[in-house]
């Protein structure tokens, strides 16, 4: 016999999934679980939503100790890409709000690092509207995702046609490496000969000298050529138990705090996990443990030689090393606004 069950939408419109409908969502779920009619449930968050705090809402605990967790996993999480858009919107500098798709009078975001999030956050990618454009910026749009997003499953679609087991039941959503922090640079450094094809390519620069300043921030307000994506920690003379943040995609720069290095912290205030002590261990050289920069770049026909220069142009001299280190914060102008683990945004 054939069991056909009626197709249930529940449409939550009170505001952000994932901020104010967490526990909505708990409820919602809860009840459709309880049905058990169910193998599959697919939840359409808004376009403006990042996918991170989506996720979180299955982490989530309300007050009396309820998670969607308990309910129900994440088997993938989706996004669906604009093809005919997407260069004008990734090389644009166009806000949620000049858009008048902003969820508050505060939110501040720009359309391409909305776009990189929920690129880099997916399982699967949904390259949609492919008939609208030509075969080179198709090769080359895809060649863009591949290197933001090495490991996803990428399907070029129109209409958003696809098959539903692309999509459902895959399984390729981690929890663990969802929330690995220390695993971005791996994952976006990871060789696609797909990507080379088309002249895109990555490397990560690294040293153990922290930059000057006054240096630094001319060069994260100059013009990068031919860098598309562009992030990592970078460690100032005169902030030198604090890493930074950088982030710039398309002609968008963020730079915040990302907090202390571990070098900073007193050794009972490490972390016991073994795994994260490996880590730990693993980025740390004498004498300075894991303060560094490491910034990976990833961008068409890149000049690394002349990038890795005008990084390098920004790393204190051998005069300014041998000067008093707790002197520098007094000696070396810093233009950077205080730190306070807020986003600092510029356009390039």
């Amino acid at each position: 016999s054939l069991s056909h069950a009626e197709e249930k939408m529940v449409e939550m419109s009170n505001g952000c999934i994932c901020c104010t409908l967490r526990e909505d969502l708990l409820i919602e779920i809860g009840k459709l679980a309880k049905e058990g009619r169910f193998d599959h449930l697919l939840i359409e968050s808004t376009g403006v939503s990042e996918p991170m705090p989506v996720a979180e809402t299955f982490t989530f605990r309300d007050e009396e100790g309820n998670s969607l967790g308990d309910i129900a996993g994440i088997d993938t999480m989706v996004t669906v890409v604009d093809a005919y858009n997407f260069l004008r919107d990734y090389e644009g500098v166009d806000t949620l709000q000049s858009r008048g798709t902003a969820i508050g009078e505060e939110d501040e975001r720009t359309i391409v690092n909305l776009l990189v999030d929920q690129i880099e956050f997916a399982n699967v990618i949904l390259m949609n509207k492919i008939d609208l454009v030509s075969t080179k910026d198709r090769q080359r749009i895809y060649a863009m995702i591949r290197s933001l997003n090495p490991k996803a499953k990428i399907h070029e679609t129109t209409n958003s046609e696809i098959e539903l087991e692309r999509v459902m039941g895959t399984g390729l959503y981690d929890q663990a490496e969802a929330e690995e922090t220390t695993g971005w640079l791996d994952s976006l450094v990871e060789y696609t000969p797909e990507t080379e094809e088309y002249g895109i390519s990555n490397f990560v620069y690294e040293r153990r000298i922290p930059f000057h300043p006054e240096r630094i921030y001319k060069v994260f307000s100059e013009e990068w050529p031919g860098v598309i994506r562009s992030k990592g920690l970078f460690w100032l003379a005169t902030r030198l138990q604090m890493a930074g943040y950088w982030s710039q995609a398309g002609a968008m720069c963020q730079n915040q705090c990302f907090g202390f290095f571990w070098a900073a912290v007193p050794r009972e205030h490490w972390p016991e996990d073994p795994d994260q002590l490996e880590e730990i261990k693993r980025v740390s050289v004498e004498p300075n443990g894991d303060c560094r920069q490491e910034l990976v770049l990833i961008g068409t026909d890149m000049d690394q030689e002349a990038l890795t220069a005008m990084l390098d142009s920004a790393l204190l001299t051998a005069e300014e090393l041998a000067t008093d280190k707790d002197k520098w914060k007094e000696c070396f102008n810093d233009p950077f606004p205080e730190w306070n683990m807020g986003i600092n945004t510029t356009e390039s």
